[in-house]
């Protein structure tokens, strides 16, 4: 039987080039949250090495096997009795790299891992231009973790443009969906929220994702704000730009009472998309 109410936070980051740096700044906030009563503790995307350089980036990074961060995470976890959720680390994947996000129990064992789907290829207006795929390799799974609370959706950043996807998740039973993030800060000032008070309100889901924010060493500018988001689309918690901690209390059964008020998942219907070409509105009007 799971427990229907945990203590979530979220540990936004300002990671760095120096993975052991970025180890240790993240197990500082997750004992810090542990002290401060939470269950279950998320990092964002990219915690252990925030690096634009590719020959840099490929240097720093090995097999999940031998990650510092990771290892660091696993021992943290064991020792202050937490779940922790790795937004997402930088892993060795054949010649490229997977974005890949890690659930670990309260013993310091994986449980889970997820690959980010949805790879950002971006030329931004401000001239910023982005190209994961260069790097990067894509998942091509959805995944659910258990947790002692239930189900609990993974994606990373990018992929909270894409609907689908939580539902999936959602009609897969998770309650809590999460998005654990590296946002620029430009698409995070113009989005960040809405999009998160959507997917919450589309599943009827809870969402929390953990964030990078502020001026980091390779020179990009990312948005912060760490958020946990209810069912109703209330935003309960929301960070800074600033490195530090944003909790919440989640009580899960306002998953059931949003999903009974506004059924949608319920609702999904198959269609086609048809195109009403004008000649064939002609050709009825006569």
């Amino acid at each position: 039987m799971t427990a229907s109410k945990f203590v979530a936070a979220c540990a936004g980051m300002r990671s760095g080039r120096d993975p052991v740096a970025n180890r240790d700044a993240a197990v500082a906030l997750i004992r810090e949250a542990a002290g401060l009563g939470a269950h279950y503790v998320q990092t964002p995307e990219m915690t252990s090495l925030v690096d634009r350089g590719r020959a840099s980036l490929f240097e720093k990074v090995g097999p999940e096997e031998t990650d510092v961060t990771l290892a660091g995470l696993r021992e943290v976890a064991r020792e202050k009795g937490v779940v922790v959720h790795v937004g997402s680390i930088a892993v060795r994947a054949g010649d490229k790299i997977a974005n890949r996000a890690f659930v670990i129990d309260r013993e310091g064992e994986i449980t889970a891992r997820y690959d980010k789907v949805h790879l950002f290829d971006v030329d931004l207006p401000n001239g910023e231009s982005w190209r994961e795929s260069a790097t990067y390799t894509g998942g091509d799974k959805a995944v659910l973790a258990e947790t002692p609370w239930g189900l609990l959706g993974l994606t990373i950043c990018y992929d909270v443009r894409f609907p689908a996807l939580y539902r999936a998740l959602a009609e897969g039973g998770a309650s809590v969906l999460s998005a654990p993030a590296c946002f620029t800060r430009q698409t995070g000032e113009a989005h960040w929220h809405v999009l998160h008070r959507a997917r919450a309100i589309e599943t009827g889901s809870f969402m929390i994702s953990a964030a990078q924010g502020g001026k980091h060493e390779d020179g990009r500018e990312t948005f912060g704000h760490s958020v946990i988001v209810d069912p109703w689309g209330r935003v309960l918690a929301d960070g800074t730009a600033e490195p530090g901690l944003v909790m919440a209390e989640i009580d899960l059964s306002l998953v059931a009472d949003a999903r009974a008020r506004i059924p949608a998942l319920q609702h999904g219907r198959p269609f086609t998309v048809e195109v009403a070409r004008a000649e064939a509105r002609l050709a009825a009007a006569e």
